[in-house]
């Protein structure tokens, strides 16, 4: 937290405004709307939430195609599902680790073919960086499919001089409780398209009709984020800049300390692009660095520090078995080499000094003690 929640939050105490919606929603929204430049936004209770809405604002349904970023979080895909829709799942690139537009263009081209082309595309900016959005718009545009920008981890990131989130018919940001900034639980659905979140608004709020009674024409959802949330909200976007410039001050760090190393390569920042950096994620070649990743995960976690892998792609999980998927190349998987090199490290805006030089130390001491080991073998 940053110590300026409780001036909002207790306003709504004071004023009565508990129950969901009330003036922090409100401020909340325009002020999220004003700090990415788009028209309109909606406060939800999730960034899922929002990913919902926007699917059904495109129609989607029973039957429908949604081309879909592999390498992110299953939330981004479920909403698919809830609609009855396929999910077809889409390889990374190596210059952002996000969507590949040379996979795109090959779903696209045999979706033409196919006389099935998806209802729309969900792109996402991983671990705070914006996909290549220029040249995935395009291809977007050439068959007249919109484009749901995830950007769940990547608020306040750019892309040429644009708000991340802002490239798509529809956005999306999460303020989940490990994002960049957070109401414990929320999202936010942001479009220049006023008319389309009225509706949003209208299913988020249980499509209760206007009337003086309780009267519902059409299915809704209870998707609204609450007035104290909102506060939350409010008080952490103050605070927004200060987060990117920590998050992206701790990635210099690692990145200093640990990328001469051999085998270790951290991900990039895409030229004319701003990364919020939300997670500091590298890739470890075994073979050049002689560890892998699962030697630094063990060794952090016998000190009592949290890493992880980065995200196992969709199209690998259990519950998309024998789903669609189409490869950066036919020769190369980007996704899954990721996945399998791939670590996050720990990136919280609050850590010390101390915190980010004994997370360096073991990293260093996991990787000098394996040398060690090899070249007392080879002598």
């Amino acid at each position: 937290m940053s110590g300026k929640e409780h001036k909002y939050i207790n306003t709504a105490f004071e004023t009565n405004w508990i129950a969901p919606l009330g003036p922090n929603v409100d401020e909340f929204e325009k002020e999220i709307a004003h700090y990415v430049g788009v028209n309109e936004a909606v406060a939800l209770s999730s960034g899922t939430a929002a990913i919902h809405l926007a699917l059904l604002l495109l129609d989607v349904g029973k039957g429908d195609k949604v081309f879909c970023s592999s390498l992110t979080f299953i939330a981004s895909a479920n909403p698919i599902i809830y609609q009855g829709a396929e999910p077809v799942f889409i390889d990374s690139e190596p210059d952002t680790w996000n969507m590949s537009p040379q996979a795109l263009e090959r779903a696209f081209e045999e979706a033409f073919r196919d006389g099935a082309l998806p209802k729309a595309v969900i792109v996402v900016n991983l671990y705070g960086q914006s996909a290549k959005m220029e040249e995935i718009s395009t291809i977007c545009n050439q068959y007249g499919v919109p484009i749901i920008e995830d950007a769940a981890e990547s608020l306040g990131a750019l892309y040429k001089g644009e708000a991340s989130g802002t490239f798509g018919k529809f956005g999306i940001f999460s303020f989940n409780g490990n994002k960049i900034i957070t109401t414990s639980g929320g999202g936010m659905l942001v479009s220049n398209d006023r008319e389309a979140l009225q509706r949003a608004r209208f299913l988020a709020t249980q499509a209760r009709d206007t009337a003086v009674h309780y009267q519902h024409s059409q299915i809704g959802f209870n998707y609204r984020l609450s007035n104290i949330l909102a506060g939350i909200g409010r008080a952490q976007l103050e605070v927004l800049d200060e987060r990117i410039a920590a998050r992206r001050a701790i990635f210099q760090r690692y990145y200093h300390e640990l990328s001469d190393y051999p085998g270790f390569t951290f991900m990039p920042e895409l030229f004319d692009t701003f990364s919020n950096r939300w997670l500091t994620a590298l890739t470890i070649n075994e073979n050049e660095a002689g560890i892998s990743v699962a030697d630094i995960l063990n060794t952090l976690s016998e000190e009592n520090i949290e890493a992880r892998p980065v995200w196992k792609p969709l199209h690998l999980q259990p519950v998309f078995k024998g789903g669609k998927y189409y490869p950066h190349n036919d020769k190369e998987s980007v996704s899954e080499t990721l996945f399998n090199n791939g670590l996050c490290l720990p990136s919280g805006s609050n850590m010390t000094e101390e915190d980010i030089n004994t997370v360096i130390h073991h990293i260093k001491q996991t990787v000098n003690k394996r040398k060690e080991r090899v070249d007392m073998f080879r002598s």
